[in-house]
């Protein structure tokens, strides 16, 4: 089979190239990370001429943006239903229109790029609970949406329908970021090791910056906002098949186990296989048991994984890294919406940086309460996991790693950290490769 352990999006794109930092500098804005957050909020500083610096320890867009499936959408599952019962009709009005907002502030910058942007339907399917799809309409018709109820999809699944948002997107997020980030001030291949006050060490220069913004998927300062317990990690599957059906629109499972549909160009892309990091899961496999049974004439050309921070409360961090950091900010746990997410996320950090109000911000907070079952069970496996014996530790907080046998990786259950087969980090928040002692 001729398939390619990629993203699709890699295919005819060529992302600019930054030097590496060399020797000491001074901004006033340190953006670390160049994913989707770090870029955005990059490019929204240089319009308004605000002095910043990007730095990235690899290539941007090297971690999770590369591996998204890119739809651009504020139907984020089933989630107005459980928003109104843990913020009121007055909260998921707001998470509405925080994202409808991002939506189309993205979507105007997406036309006017060459990078495959196509409006397209976006639809949440259920296999067998009809009363969730009537829950999430009513709960959108209390905060004012007209979302529409689907019986006939284009599927190969029985279902019971689908609650539709008309006139979502997608788009090539590779193909966007190569054009918007080429007149960024952006340093490759240049990892901060560590935080000094607001002063960042690398390993050929410091950056000394008035405030920061950690834009590294999951934040990786530890000793403030407690961001080891508000998140953990789940990991998702793709593979990319040729020759199988062109589904017309969007679609996403409301179950865990659901899978995702979408088209890009003579291809389709089929997701799910989802777990906790650290945890077994169906992964590829399960796609290709599925796409063997229903696209029996497909071929798979592409194959990929993607990481995603979940945060307690179904809802993103975006703001003061903690109560007593006036200086530094975060945006993380896009619980896998990190298209609206980002875009949401660069507006009210680079409000919040140059001091001006952002009426979504007090909302969004990172300082916003914790108590919610999830904290249980995060504490749990982090408790669990610094207690089992173990050659193989995380030099995150100690944790015991596991080995993913489907991506032949060291895998932390407690927070996501993951490393190769020889010990190099792959995935954050642990800072640095595995002992090799």
């Amino acid at each position: 089979m001729n398939k390619k352990m990629r993203s699709i999006w890699h295919e005819n794109v060529s992302l600019p190239n930054f030097s590496g930092l060399n020797g000491d500098v001074k901004t006033e804005v340190l953006i670390i990370g160049g994913g989707i957050v770090g870029l955005l909020t990059a490019l929204l500083l240089h319009q308004k001429g605000v002095p910043y610096i990007l730095a990235e320890k690899n290539r941007i867009c090297s971690g999770t943006t590369q591996n998204t499936t890119a739809k651009i959408t504020f139907q984020h599952g089933l989630i107005y239903d459980k928003l109104i019962k843990s913020f009121g009709v007055d909260g998921a009005r707001m998470y509405l229109e925080a994202n409808r907002t991002a939506f189309e502030k993205l979507t105007s910058m997406c036309g006017k790029t060459e990078c495959d942007f196509e409006f397209k339907d976006n639809y949440v399917y259920s296999t067998d609970s009809p009363a969730k799809l009537e829950k999430e309409l009513t709960a959108l018709r209390k905060i004012g949406y007209d979302a529409d109820f689907v019986s006939d999809l284009s599927l190969p699944l029985d279902t019971v329908g689908a609650v539709r948002f008309k006139n979502q997107a997608q788009f090539n997020p590779l193909k966007f970021f190569a054009e918007i980030s080429k007149n960024l001030n952006i340093f490759e291949n240049t990892f901060v090791r560590e935080m000094q006050g607001n002063t960042a060490v690398t390993d050929r220069g410091k950056i000394y910056a008035d405030k920061v913004v950690v834009a590294t998927h999951f934040p990786m300062i530890n000793k403030h906002g407690a961001y080891f317990i508000k998140l953990y990690q789940h990991r998702s599957y793709v593979i990319a098949l040729e020759n199988a059906q062109d589904v017309g629109g969007m679609y996403v499972g409301e179950s865990k186990t659901g899978f995702s549909f979408r088209n890009y160009g003579r291809y389709l892309l089929l997701g799910g296989g989802s777990h906790r990091t650290g945890k077994n899961g169906g992964n590829w496999r399960q796609l290709r048991e599925f796409a063997s049974e229903k696209y029996p004439e497909a071929t798979e050309k592409f194959f990929w994984a993607a990481q995603d921070c979940m945060s307690l409360d179904d809802m993103p961090y975006i703001g003061e890294y903690s109560e007593r950091t006036h200086k530094l900010y975060t945006a993380c746990g896009f619980n896998k919406w990190g298209m609206t997410g980002a875009m949401l996320s660069a507006e009210i950090l680079c409000d919040l940086v140059c001091g001006e109000q952002n009426v979504f911000a007090d909302f969004f907070s990172p300082s916003r309460g914790i108590f919610k079952p999830q904290l249980a069970v995060n504490g749990f496996e982090s408790m669990l996991n610094l207690l089992i014996p173990s050659k193989k530790r995380c030099p995150h907080l100690g944790c015991a790693l596991k080995w993913n046998k489907a991506e032949h990786s060291w895998d932390c259950p407690c927070h996501g950290s993951r490393f190769d087969k020889s010990g190099r980090l792959l995935e954050n928040p642990a800072n640095g490769d595995l002992d090799k002692k």
